[in-house]
């Protein structure tokens, strides 16, 4: 079973070549083993730079939906980069003295070994959370409970999540406890023909999150620093509402705790790798996955601006991050993207 994931195997290759007690090291740990069949699937935690956790942090997560691989291979080509360069980049060493970086890179691994979008028990875990949308969703893609055998199968209202979903938020949660300011990249792909970062809320469009002026920061920081990158920033109800949404739920409880979560999704657009070679819809992952070797390769390599710039956004956070309900940065964004809404 286990040769069906490539990048399980990776990934455990790359913890043990790299893992080691300095604060210039991996740290990594299993978290949890998901029984399936005959065997089980471990869940590696990856973490970087200083332990202090009243320190920022950038925590990154792949993998949640098994048919997106792309997102986990994305994030596996970052990591070894990541370490490759501790073993001289000074200025990498000075950076995690200051911050924290926590990777989750294959949440689901029994999706992504069985090339499925849900994992084991055939729960959606984007769809999995206790939160339900504020307005209509579009039918079964916003998240249902009509059967398991439809994708994006929510689970029984008075089921717990499931394991993998539960694991991503005490994580995130334990995370966020001390540290002054967290930012989430959550990677997936399948979605348009352009590369979009997404943010919540996934359960209301007329409805901003009280960050909207930080995240809106954020962004033009990013388009200013990097102004001939190509992609969309925006929310996610841009597109669709859906229910179950783990950044919308993780949103709202560390904000009611008082801390400071910023989750963005990194939303890769698939449709344009099957644009360009449309024989790979026959292939099971063919609406997800840019399955040429060279265009592989060119993804793999074109969002690590952004990953850089995320580090040093995290690790500078008091040069630009100012909470202001509705001061000019949320005034800003919501004429860009919520002027139509009545919020």
């Amino acid at each position: 079973m286990t040769e069906r994931l490539p990048e399980l195997k990776q990934l455990e290759s790359l913890i043990h070549n790299h893992q080691g007690n300095s604060l210039y090291h991996m740290q990594a740990s299993e978290l949890l083993r998901i029984p399936f069949e005959n065997t089980t699937f471990p869940v590696y935690e990856c973490r970087f730079g200083n332990p202090d956790p009243n320190l920022p942090c950038l925590f990154l997560v792949g993998g949640v939906h098994g048919l997106e691989r792309i997102g986990t291979q994305v994030l596996l080509s970052f990591l070894s980069s990541l370490c490759e360069r501790l073993s001289w980049d000074v200025s990498l060493h000075r950076t995690l003295e200051a911050m924290q970086i926590v990777a989750i890179p294959l949440l689901n691994p029994v999706g992504m070994a069985m090339q499925w979008r849900s994992n084991a028990q055939h729960v959606d875990l984007m769809r999995n959370a206790p939160v339900d949308s504020q307005e209509k969703t579009a039918w079964l893609v916003g998240g249902h409970r009509i059967s398991q055998r439809l994708p994006w199968y929510r689970g029984e209202a008075d089921a717990p999540m499931e394991a993998e979903a539960q694991l991503l938020v005490d994580r995130v949660l334990k995370q966020c406890t001390h540290s002054p300011l967290t930012i989430a990249l959550d990677c997936h792909s399948g979605f348009g023909v352009k590369d979009r970062i997404w943010f919540p809320y996934a359960k209301s469009k007329r409805q901003p999150v009280p960050h909207l002026g930080s995240i809106y920061h954020l962004r033009k920081m990013f388009f200013q620093a990097y102004p001939h990158q190509n992609y969309v920033f925006e929310p996610q109800t841009k597109h669709y509402t859906c229910h179950g949404d783990l950044w919308d739920y993780l949103y709202d409880e560390i904000t009611a705790q008082g801390q400071t979560l910023l989750p963005l999704t990194l939303e890769m657009g698939s449709w344009l790798w099957v644009r360009k070679n449309p024989l790979q819809l026959w292939h099971p992952l063919g609406l997800f996955h840019p399955l040429k070797k060279h265009r592989v390769e060119r993804t793999l390599r074109k969002h690590l601006v952004l990953f850089d710039f995320l580090i040093n956004a995290t690790e500078a956070y008091t040069n630009w991050f100012r909470h202001q309900p509705q001061g000019d940065d949320w005034q800003a964004a919501h004429s860009l993207w919520y002027k139509d809404s009545s919020s």
